[in-house]
């Protein structure tokens, strides 16, 4: 998923601007940091303050230049209109978030809110038309049988959450003002792989694979997560 958004910043974005950057529901700040590191001036939003503790841990230890171009904040990712002003930011992530929000619209509005004129919001969700891919490799039948009418599931956390359809989050972000502008599957052919399963020796050419099945029909229709980048018009 990284490439795919490098691939969108690179292509919207004049080369070496500093770009402003939320990174809404960051989780341990994987993302934000690696955007920091690549010069842009980073903000991270999480609620969950273990997470938020092991973010501001991994800044702590990088060099100062760094640790001066990122922020992070503890607070709901629904409420950005309290913290910053409308249009204060070029790139907004929201990644594996709206599965826990159970009416993401007015969050997503927020985030659209966010953007700057021009500015790129990416998303990272899962995918409803897939929910029964999983189960059916695994040869869980009834399971998967269940999963093609409903957006519910059972997360590998033992937490029932939701997914988005493809469909159904093209017009929710034409309605917010930043229409979909690219999407891209994630995690076609290696979501069934067990937890904690070591890397392959070639794992160069499974990413190669991942990134060439989610930018391609009919794979990345399956994937199990969507990767939807939408733009503030």
């Amino acid at each position: 998923m990284a490439r795919q958004l490098d691939e969108q910043i690179v292509g919207r974005f004049p080369v070496g601007q500093r770009l402003r950057v939320l990174d809404v529901g960051m989780g341990q700040g994987t993302q934000a940091l690696r955007l920091a590191r690549a010069g842009h001036q980073v903000t991270g939003l999480e609620q969950d303050s273990t997470m938020v503790a092991v973010a501001r841990e991994s800044l702590a230890g990088e060099p100062q230049g760094i640790r001066a171009r990122m922020r992070i904040i503890e607070g709901d990712g629904r409420d950005t209109g309290v913290h910053f002003l409308p249009g204060s930011f070029d790139v907004v992530l929201c990644h594996g978030v709206l599965m826990y929000v159970e009416e993401p619209d007015p969050l997503l509005a927020g985030l659209a809110r966010m953007l700057a004129p021009g500015g790129l919001l990416s998303l990272l969700v899962r995918n409803g038309d897939a929910l029964a891919i999983r189960p059916g490799l695994s040869g869980d039948w009834s399971g998967a049988l269940a999963a093609f009418d409903t957006v519910s599931y059972r997360n590998r956390l033992g937490l029932d959450v939701r997914a988005d359809r493809l469909k159904d989050l093209t017009s929710t972000l034409a309605g917010i003002g930043a229409p979909l502008h690219a999407w891209y599957g994630v995690r076609v052919f290696t979501d069934t792989a067990a937890d904690g399963a070591e890397a392959p020796a070639d794992v160069e050419t499974l990413l190669a694979v991942e990134e060439k099945a989610g930018r391609t029909d009919p794979y990345r229709g399956v994937a199990a997560l969507l990767h939807l980048c939408g733009v503030r018009g």
